[in-house]
């Protein structure tokens, strides 16, 4: 049986020659739609509607997007930007959405700038808050892989910051120290301290790779929520990095010796808070080099590439994800560790000669063909 699926997608509004200009607040007040200002204008907020079948994800994702694009053009000459930081200039101001919103305020001068990014967040149906939080144990874990197949920010400025994942290099992971959860009333528990100490401004305020998450937070919760990842522009590849991570729930729910609080040979007395550590390494790893970091498993200590570590992944959920119907869109995760995911691709031709305003405008034109292919193939006019 298909898990429900959903994504919130940012994205940066702004010229076909890269420079993003802040337009969220009116695209949010003149469209109809799920559509949402983030606190700095310069990127805008899509949220599907979940579902369980891919192909109608597919439409979900491109739907928005189509109307966001034509109503830039009415607005101007604007388009959508792919990557997941300022790559070409303006991180030295915040640019606010709402200037008299309290909250935007409070994030603009904790933050500053470190918080304008781009990302996806892939949200997973998992009613059980036993099962859910059991879930959000080993994807939290494994983080590092997904934003390993998903790194699109190596630049802040015009200029290549020694990051593939620049975002989550800089973002303010908050509150600073995040447990593993042990059970929902460990998560309640928690999420309570945090609220009575101020170290999270309310149920949102949680800035971590993984979160559990529901329309009654921490209370009813009913989906997990995968925080980690850069913008993926192209929707066949988000689609396969959210195929890795279904087919992997899928396993873990068949399999609950999967918990990494039961599975990982580390020292039993510490093992969280081990697991805790060598998670962050990883995470850190990973922003710096993506699929050729050098991570340490959770199960075992053992040294092993992000990339080697995604094919043992892909090959013991492939089974699963032919046996539910989704395998197709799984195997697109083979050409992101061929081909190389968004950062490594701009890299190579950073390497080669090429501007950065150059890699991200020739990106801009093959985001907007590629949306255009896969509406003409893929999608019906009755869906869309």
């Amino acid at each position: 049986m298909l898990l429900s699926k959903g994504f919130e997608i940012e994205m940066y509004t702004g010229t076909p020659s890269g420079d993003v200009v802040g337009l969220s607040d009116k695209i949010v007040a003149n469209l109809d739609g799920n559509f949402a200002k983030e606190p700095d204008s310069r990127n805008v907020e899509y949220i599907t509607s979940p579902s369980s079948q891919y192909e109608r994800q597919l439409c979900e994702l491109l739907r928005p997007r189509r109307k966001i694009r034509e109503y830039l053009k009415r607005l101007g000459n604007y388009t959508l930007l792919p990557g997941s930081t300022l790559s070409l200039g303006g991180s030295d101001r915040f640019y606010r959405s709402d200037p008299n919103n309290p909250y935007h305020e409070y994030i603009e001068k904790t933050y500053g700038t470190t918080v304008v990014t781009a990302s996806v967040h892939i949200n997973v149906g998992i009613e059980d808050p036993e099962v859910l939080l059991r879930a959000c144990r080993l994807i939290r874990v494994e983080a590092p892989l997904y934003l390993a197949l998903s790194a699109s920010s190596p630049f802040i400025d015009g200029e290549p910051t020694g990051y593939h994942s620049t975002r989550w290099a800089v973002f303010p992971q908050t509150p600073a120290h995040v447990p593993l959860f042990e059970s929902h009333a460990h998560h309640i528990r928690w999420v309570e301290e945090q609220l009575a100490a101020g170290t999270m401004q309310s149920v949102r305020h949680l800035w971590a790779s993984v979160r559990p998450n529901g329309d009654r937070r921490p209370y009813d919760l009913n989906r997990l929520e995968l925080r980690i990842c850069d913008l993926v522009t192209d929707p066949i590849a988000l689609l396969s990095i959210t195929a890795l991570l279904e087919a992997r729930l899928c396993q873990l729910i068949a399999d609950p010796q999967l918990d990494p609080l039961e599975m990982s040979t580390l020292p039993a007395t510490t093992r969280a808070e081990d697991l805790l550590a060598i998670t962050a390494a990883n995470e850190s790893a990973v922003a710096r080099s993506s699929l050729d970091a050098e991570l340490t498993h959770w199960q075992d200590g053992r040294k092993i590439l992000a990339r080697d570590w995604i094919e043992e992944v892909y090959q013991e959920v492939w089974a699963i994800a032919k046996q539910n119907g989704f395998n197709c869109f799984l195997s697109p995760v083979q050409k992101i560790l061929r081909e190389g995911n968004t950062a490594q691709q701009w890299l190579k031709l950073h390497a080669y000669g090429f501007e950065p305003r150059s890699i991200i405008m020739q990106s801009i034109q093959a985001m907007s063909d590629r949306e255009l292919e896969l509406e003409d193939k893929l999608c019906s006019s009755a869906m869309l």
